[in-house]
């Protein structure tokens, strides 16, 4: 299962630092391999390493929420 986050405030930091922060707020179990753009992160998220879509995208949202990844957004 793929995870796109953007970045949609200039003011935002780049996906560099956004990815690391990503990583960070999301469950250490999880096996994600990244693919890192100046405005734009995309994990593949291995599903075996999961509780299921519905359970990752229940994260996804609580993680996006977090003041850390203030003006980047998920896309759905």
């Amino acid at each position: 299962m793929d995870i796109v986050v953007v970045r949609r405030e200039p003011c935002a930091p780049g996906g560099e630092t956004t990815v690391v922060r990503l990583l960070g707020l999301l469950p250490p179990h999880w096996s994600c391999l990244p693919e890192v753009e100046r405005d734009r992160v995309v994990l593949h998220v291995m599903l075996g390493s999961t509780d299921g879509c519905d359970a990752v995208r229940t994260e996804v949202e609580e993680v996006m929420a977090d003041p850390a990844m203030r003006g980047w957004f998920a896309e759905t």
